[in-house]
Parts: structure tokens; sequence; C-alpha cells
């Protein structure tokens, strides 16, 4: 029985939100799917693959060839909908925003186009599609309605995202994000905590602060030791027990976020910060207002005061104008910095970003040829640094679906203080996703850890509790109302959220 047979059955009409880009559009097509479910609609079972009565695409204009990935999937869904009366397809986020009539030009069977401003008014322009049998196009130029005061249907039980702020006050010449979600909009500091308070409350128990440049929170509000103040706030929550952020920019990055985050006990030692170039002349281009010896001091500043702290980042590799010596700067700073891990990119153009323009744009080959190197040279580092956490003893944080193996190889998997991801003996008491557990680390790899012995200690808590009630209710759900199993874990980590909107 199809997803619409059964959402006939019982009398609903199911939806299926597909996401593309960064932590800021996952975050969105959690509202986004709160906001369905507000005006009742029901979550199509996973691997429903466009069998639902609604398909929302919200789409990523940051990412390589992401209007052609856009167009081919429309395409998939048209005959589908061509023998589907009633069923309806929406386009959201950063593409629709840049592209707005070309979508229905392109696709003239899709329904609805929003953009990133105005992600509220999905369900009514569904519903007017519908009524007046012709497709909506509603593109805000500016923020209609901070999105944390929309509905929400978070795919995790344990661990969420908390907006801080939306949009942007940097000019980097790589990225369109700026245009599109525009200048930077803070919220009050008591709503934010507020919403983190009330997120505890329903057994939460990790939080992660997003903002498109997060560390720049309070500029919008006249406080530049906002951040900070922010951080330290969150160490007082209790049973707040994990605290993230992403995506900080080494420009603003001060010293007392440094100390609130050495200084406050549930902020994780942890801290991604994109690098982009370790070239001052290829940082100067992309209008990057940091210099290699400003982002290696941060790195040195950080390591004194949190010893134990993974520092990962984000790295592009061949812009316009790129020397081999400007190149060889770049992996001195990786060698310097000895980052966890890097999200690595090859550089290619973006429509309406100024880089797109500039001469001297770098051969296929040559990029290729570079990113190779920086890759190997990353694996390296990744590697020796993981096995310098062999021995230590480390409480996780119990996920699931992070460990593709676990099945096979009959372990769970975990997140560490420090974001490492860690596979586990399963020992023989249940352990729930959101319950924390203490192991020895026995064995390293580039990209994760094992614990192979006996699980030390189990600690059952109000997340696993949380998760446990949201699975047992999802899975006493109708045949035709099952919304599926939760995405379960720290909201999705950096290797698969990566940094797609130009992430500072």
């Amino acid at each position: 029985m199809s997803s619409s047979d059964r959402s006939q059955a019982v009398g609903v009409r199911t939806y299926e939100v597909r996401t593309y880009g960064c932590q800021m559009n996952v975050h969105d097509s959690e509202r986004l799917s709160g906001l369905l479910e507000d005006a009742g609609y029901v979550r199509a079972p996973e691997g429903s693959d466009g069998d639902a009565d609604v398909v929302v695409f919200n789409t990523c204009a940051v990412r390589e060839n992401a209007d052609n990935k856009l167009y081919g999937n429309l395409g998939h869904l048209a005959p589908k909908k061509a023998s589907r009366p009633g069923m309806q397809i929406a386009v959201g986020g950063c593409l629709a925003q840049k592209d707005r009539d070309t979508i229905v030009k392109r696709a003239p069977w899709v329904d609805v186009v929003f953009g990133t401003h105005n992600i509220g008014k999905l369900p009514v322009l569904l519903e007017r599609a519908r009524v007046q049998e012709e497709a909506q196009v509603e593109i805000a130029e500016s923020l209609e309605e901070f999105p944390s005061t929309l509905p929400t249907r978070r795919e995790s039980a344990y661990a969420a995202w908390v907006s801080i702020s939306v949009g942007c006050n940097n000019t980097c010449t790589f990225c369109i994000v700026p245009a599109l979600r525009g200048k930077e909009k803070d919220r009050r500091p008591g709503d934010i905590l507020a919403e983190v308070e009330a997120l505890v409350a329903e057994g939460v128990s990790e939080i992660t602060l997003l903002g498109q440049n997060v560390n720049a929170y309070g500029s919008d509000i006249g406080d530049r030791e906002a951040f900070s103040k922010l951080l330290r706030a969150c160490g007082n929550i209790e049973g707040l027990e994990r605290v993230r952020f992403t995506s900080p920019h080494p420009r603003d990055f001060t010293d007392d976020v440094i100390a609130a985050m050495a200084e406050t006990p549930n902020v994780m030692p942890q801290l991604h910060m994109p690098l982009q170039s370790g070239s001052d002349t290829v940082l100067k281009a992309m209008r990057r207002s940091y210099r290699q010896d400003r982002y290696l001091g941060i790195i040195e500043k950080v390591r004194a005061a949190i010893p134990h702290a993974a520092i990962t980042t984000d790295i592009i590799v061949g812009f316009p104008g790129e020397t081999e010596e400007d190149f060889e700067q770049t992996l001195h700073v990786v060698r310097e910095a000895r980052f966890a891990q890097a999200f690595t990119f090859q550089y290619s153009k973006r429509p309406g970003t100024p880089a797109a323009t500039m001469d001297g744009q770098i051969p296929k080959k040559v990029v290729q040829e570079r990113y190779e190197r920086l890759v190997a040279l990353q694996e390296e580092i990744s590697w020796e640094e993981n096995k310098k956490q062999v021995g230590r003893t480390l409480e996780l944080m119990v996920a699931e679906g992070e460990g593709r193996k676990d099945d096979a190889t009959h372990r769970l998997s975990g997140r560490a203080p420090d974001n490492r991801l860690v596979h586990f003996t399963k020992p023989d008491q249940e352990v729930r996703p959101g319950d924390v557990v203490t192991v020895e680390i026995t064995y390293a790899a580039p990209h994760h850890l094992l614990a192979e012995g006996p699980v030390l200690d189990v600690r059952r808590t109000r997340a696993g509790d949380a998760w446990e009630k949201r699975n047992a209710s999802e899975q006493a759900k109708p045949a035709g109302v099952l919304l599926g199993l939760p995405r379960v874990g720290v909201p999705e980590p950096l290797p698969v959220a990566t940094s797609g909107c130009a992430i500072d």
C-alpha cells in the first residue's frame, strides 16, 4: 500500500521534506516539518521516495551543481505527479530565493516556490495553490518572522539545534549566502535561554547553538561579549549536559569566548573554525578579515585553555589566483594546527559570487592534484591525533544511526565530549540513544575510535527516557500515520551537515 493510499485510508495527507546544504537548512527543515504537522499533515514513512501527498525541497545555492540536482529530482517526480491527482511539490531554501520564477518556468509542475525569509507561509501557499489551481511564487526580501517562533518537528528526542541568529554581515567573495539570507539578526538572549530551558524540560540533554556566524552574536544588539555571556548562561541550566556551537568566524573569535568555553563545564571541548586558506594573499582575495598568524594564534590560545579540545575546519582548494606557494601555506597551517578533521572542498564557480568572475581560475587538473595532497596530509594527521585517544576513558552520549556497521559488528555508537565518533561493545544491559556510557578507547582509525572492551558504566538519562517515549508513541501510531523512527543523535555531525553555506 502506498503512502497516498494509507493517507486516504485515515483521511490525512502525508509529506516528505528533502534537505540539501548546511546546518541552517537542516534546522529550517525541522521548522517546515513542524509547520506541516501543525497544519494536519503527517510524515510519510522513510523510503517513500516521492510517494507522499506533498514533497518539499529545501534547497542550497552553494553546493556544486545544486540547480542541476534540483531539476533532476523534480523531473523524476513529474510522472508521479501526473498520475497522482492532488499531489503537490514545493521548492524553498537558498536556490528558491535566488532563482525565483526560473523554477516554475523550468519545472511548471511545481506548485509552490518560497524563500528563506518566509518559510512560515508554506501551508498557506500550498492551500492557495490547491484552491487556485496555479503555482504560487512568494519570495520575501527580508525576514518576516524569526524561525524559532514557528512550530518544529525535531529530528532528535535528546539533541537539538537552537538558532541564535540568522543572516550574515560578511562579504566573502566565494559566498552568496548573505545575499540570500540577509544581514545578521540576533535573537534576544532571554528568548534563546527560554527555548533551551523548554527543550531540557522535554528531555533534551544536548544543544547546538546555531548561526551563520555564530560568534558574531551580539553585533545586532550592541553587546560584543553577548556570545560568551550566552555560553556561560547555558552552564547554569540544570539538566543541560552538553553545549556545542557552529560555526564561528576567526575575525570574531575573542578571548572572552575562549575563557567561557574553558570555564563552563557543559560547553564541550570542541571547536569547528573554518580556515578556508592558509595564504594571506588568498584570504585577502576571499575578503576573509584575518590572516595566518591571527588564525594560528587563536588555535594556540584554545589549546592552552582547553588541552583536549578537538579542532576541525573547512578548507577551499584552488581558489582563483591560488599559486603553488599559496597552497603550500595552507599545508603549513594544517601541519601547525593539527586539526582533528578537515572538511575540504575543491573551488568551483558559484553564479552570483564575485569569485566567479575573478581572473586566475585554476585548471581542474591542478585543483584535483592539490586537493589529493591536502586530503592525504590531513588523513595522516587525523589518524595520529586519534591514536592519542587510545587508553583514555571517555563518557559517550549514545547515538542511533551513526554506526553503519553496528548491526554486523554487534556494537553501538556514541559521541565523545569532543564530538569524536566512537563505536563500542554492546553491553548486556539495555542502552538507549541519549543514555551515557563510560568506555576505554582501545583502537584508533582516521575517522573513528573503537572501545572493544566491556562498557565500564551505563547511566540512564532523562534524554534516554525521552527517546524511549517518543519511539514508543510513533511505533504505536496506525499504519497510515507512521512518522518513521526519529533520526537520533547529535544534530547532524559536521561531516554530514557540512559547511555548505559558505560557512564562516
